[in-house]
């Protein structure tokens, strides 16, 4: 029995000591592979874990030590070749740039921190880092007494070539951590805060890039290197507000959102909110336009659509659908803007109206080389280098070429849309110079208000003096197209005050406007409205007030009344009731003998 027990406690023994021998060997083992590992190469424990590591792992800062070798033959080396080495790169100016570089001092060290606080977001993101942060095993063995930024863009017979002529800036390519998603510590006081204080957020930043641009970044470190120095919105003008600005900039539609990247050392806190419709002011009007936020930033959505030209946001409902508001509010507007880009412009468009750029397809068309973006529907994070939200607009109808973008002015804009609709006519033909050729007046006729109440007998005293003259009828469903060539073909137009006279836009140089004032003080308005805008594109002008037998409003008031005695004093009860009174229920009978005079005055004018 005893012998039994004795078996069995030898055999226990046994296992016991192969088990203590193997804890001994996985042990040492262990420790060996550690010792070698952290004396041969520490930074390999940092960065070698498959690209990966958490944000509680991730180190706050990295110190990066390059050496600056003045020989000129090491100190040439390009940044974009540098920049290379990774695909979403960050070129840091040297802090000692500027600076004069002793020829026979070899050896100094510029540190550069960069703030990593990152954790790869999928396989390409840690690609993408292990990229930016290793050597190339080959560069390693080569040059085992290089630092970690030397490896870090690699080395070639060209890089060592572009970024020195003489004493010029040194730089160095560092990985960006906008190829990552950032998940910021709730304790962390140093990163992941928006400039306004607000509390850490969790900050996604997308991977994919749009396939349109090939997945190329390559635009990246041109955004990242602009900084712009001025406020990035001005709200001084009494007609609109309009943002600009240059450098990295992100469009996100979905958000509502423009905003300007700044470097990590910028104090802006800019926020803005517009309404890109030149109607500043009018509440009614603006109720109805996307507000748009303008911000600086240093966190934003990934990009996933590069654009190399400029982008103009702007809205299109408002007023629009009437033929004055079209131009007064967009297409004047519009052109002050974008037309020095020469094409060369994105449009980005709040409150699409599908309708209305089918209508004015042939001006975008001139405007722009690029597909309208409907703003309100677009998914995508678009970024430029140069944005303008809203535009630039002046008095009604007008330009000031004072302050327009390269002294635009009116008569810009009236050769603009002549040539825009290929109109043949540039100017006026003095009377004479094209035998048996009459002079031609067109009458802008109305079917609603503001009517002429004794049209036959005026087409009838027109041709009487010599005029050929033609009658037609602007309203919305107009075809642009066809009107603009019947108003380019005459030398004289005439009508009562209304969205018809803004066809003299197609007016050939010289030719004369007459405006038909209504009965009820409204010659300033009528001569803001189109009186100096037709003078500032070089047209003639003349301005008819008609007098009290001249006006419907007879057949509804007694002479006696208050209408006739002081009409201005009712504009004190606003501008919707002095359009209910004196432009929506008045027509106009024009007193022939006394219009005459004005369409003789046309005549002599022509022949001067």
């Amino acid at each position: 029995m005893k012998s039994v027990e004795r078996a069995k406690l030898v055999r226990s023994l046994r296992q016991e000591s192969r088990r203590l021998r193997l804890l001994v060997l996985v042990i040492g083992f262990f420790l060996v592979t550690l010792t070698f590992v952290v004396v041969s190469k520490p930074d390999a424990l940092l960065f070698n874990l498959n690209g990966r590591l958490s944000v509680d792992q991730a180190p706050r800062s990295l110190l990066i030590r390059q050496r600056v070798d003045a020989d000129e033959a090491a100190s040439r080396r390009s940044a974009d070749t540098l920049a290379a080495a990774a695909q979403d790169p960050k070129v840091v100016d040297d802090d000692n740039a500027g600076e004069e570089v002793n020829a026979n001092t070899r050896g100094a060290d510029l540190l550069i921190h960069h703030l990593i606080t990152s954790s790869p977001s999928s396989n390409r993101a840690s690609e993408d880092e292990k990229r930016a942060l290793t050597s190339h095993p080959e560069q390693g063995i080569k040059t085992e007494e290089a630092t970690a930024s030397e490896r870090l863009g690699g080395e070639d017979e060209e890089g060592r070539k572009g970024l020195h002529e003489g004493h010029q800036e040194h730089k160095v390519t560092l990985p960006t951590v906008s190829n990552y998603t950032i998940h910021d510590a709730a304790g962390d006081s140093d990163n992941g805060k928006q400039e306004d204080g607000k509390t850490d957020a969790e900050i996604k930043l997308a991977m994919d890039v749009d396939q349109s641009n090939d997945g190329n970044r390559s635009h990246q470190p041109a955004l990242d290197n602009m900084e712009w120095d001025k406020p990035l919105c001005d709200f001084s003008n009494f007609r609109a507000n309009v943002c600009e600005m240059r450098g990295n900039i992100r469009i996100h539609p979905n958000g509502s959102s423009v905003m300007y990247m700044e470097p990590a050392i910028s104090k802006r806190d800019e926020q803005w909110k517009i309404k890109p419709y030149p109607r500043k002011g009018d509440e009614l009007c603006l109720s109805h336009i996307t507000e748009v936020t303008v911000q600086s930033s240093k966190v934003a959505p990934e990009c996933t659509k590069y654009h190399d030209v400029p982008a103009v946001i702007f809205a299109l409902t408002g007023y629009t659908g009437n033929l004055f508001h079209d131009f007064t509010d967009v297409l004047v507007p519009l052109f002050t803007t974008a037309s020095e880009f020469n094409g060369e412009v994105q449009f980005l468009i709040t409150d699409m109206a599908i309708w209305w750029t089918r209508k004015y397809a042939v001006v975008f068309e001139k405007l722009t080389k690029y597909t309208l973006i409907d703003f309100n529907k677009d998914n995508e994070v678009h970024c430029f280098k140069h944005a303008i939200v809203g535009l630039h607009a002046y008095m009604e109808f007008t330009i000031d070429p004072l302050k327009a973008p390269h002294n635009y002015s009116m008569v810009d804009f009236n050769r603009f849309m002549r040539r825009t609709y290929s109109l043949p006519r540039d100017a006026v033909t003095a009377l004479g110079e094209i035998p048996k050729t009459k002079p031609r007046l067109l009458i802008i006729s109305r079917q609603r208000t503001r009517m002429f109440l004794n049209l036959k007998e005026i087409v009838a005293m027109a041709e009487e003096i010599g005029y050929e003259v033609v009658v037609e009828e602007a309203n919305v469903n107009s075809n642009v197209a066809h009107f603009a060539k019947v108003v380019n073909s005459v030398d004289v137009m005439m009508g009562v005050h209304g969205a018809g006279l803004t066809n003299c836009v197609f007016l050939p140089h010289g030719a004369t406007l007459i405006q038909i004032v209504p009965w009820g003080a409204l010659d300033g308005i009528c001569r803001i409205d189109f009186g100096y805008p037709a003078e500032q594109m070089g047209l003639r002008y003349k301005h008819y007030s008609i007098g009290v037998h001249e006006s419907s409003l007879t057949d509804q008031y007694p002479m006696d009344h208050e209408i006739f005695k002081n009409p201005l004093a009712f504009h004190k009860n606003g501008f919707e009731f002095v359009r209910q009174t004196f432009m929506d229920t008045q027509n106009v009978r024009l007193d022939c003998k006394r219009f005459r005079s004005i369409l003789l005055e046309a005549l002599d004018q022509l022949n001067q």
